[in-house]
């Protein structure tokens, strides 16, 4: 499991924990963790998408 798979599930588990509190303060970390991210990596352009899978790949691989 990459790093930031492991920081999206964490913020997620502490926002839905932070919802029963605050359900405010919960949605805004669970839209920090996740919505923005994928909002950041849809704004590449395709080579640059290109450009981080590869890099992605080769870390999966371990080169």
């Amino acid at each position: 499991m990459s790093g930031f798979s492991k920081a999206a599930i964490g913020l997620g588990v502490v926002g839905l924990i932070l919802m029963i509190f605050n359900f405010w303060l919960g949605l805004i970390v669970i839209v920090a963790g996740v919505a923005i991210p994928v909002g950041a990596y849809f704004m590449l352009d395709p080579a640059q998408r290109r450009r981080f899978r590869e890099i992605r790949r080769r870390k999966q691989i371990g080169r």
